[in-house]
């Protein structure tokens, strides 16, 4: 039996929305940091979204592999809460689930990006998506891999 890495012990730690959250972490720069002293709301957009990229690259679906199937998913509407801010030197953990598909045509991740040394939920999002031909930019089926590797494996925590 191994041992859980320092993420894992960290994760279960935290006081994450869901079960089995895909993490990445991040150490807050001086180049975040907006005129009011505090990490810039733009920034948070970005970490869930390498957050997203680097799960799905995880599953075998990095932007290669998805631009050689000319299949995608869009962006189609996001909701997003931010509850506290950040400064230069904080380290945060942003978490991120699969919350929903449809095996067609859509799903829906949940984000959230905690304070690791606090433990304080910083912000809270959702994205809704369809599956897109790359190379049209419409709507179409998700390949069988998506079907595959964009699943619900996670279940909601009582807070």
């Amino acid at each position: 039996m191994g041992y859980p890495s320092i993420l894992g012990l960290l994760n279960m730690f935290l006081n994450w929305d869901r079960t089995k959250p895909f993490t990445i972490e991040v150490i807050v720069k001086s180049d975040r940091i907006d005129g009011y002293g505090h990490v810039s709301n733009h920034f948070y957009i970005q970490w869930m979204t390498d957050c997203m990229f680097a799960h799905s690259a995880a599953v075998g679906l990095d932007d290669e592999a998805c631009s050689e199937m000319e299949r995608g998913m869009a962006v189609r509407e996001m909701e997003a809460e931010f509850i506290a801010s950040a400064y230069e030197g904080n380290k945060l953990s942003i978490g991120n689930w699969i919350i929903f598909s449809d095996g067609r045509l859509r799903a829906s991740r949940q984000f959230q990006i905690i304070n690791s040394e606090s433990g304080q939920t910083l912000s809270r999002a959702k994205m809704n998506f369809v599956c897109t031909n790359l190379r049209t930019g419409r709507p179409a089926k998700m390949p069988k891999i998506f079907q595959e590797k964009y699943i619900v494996d996670s279940s909601e925590l009582d807070s």
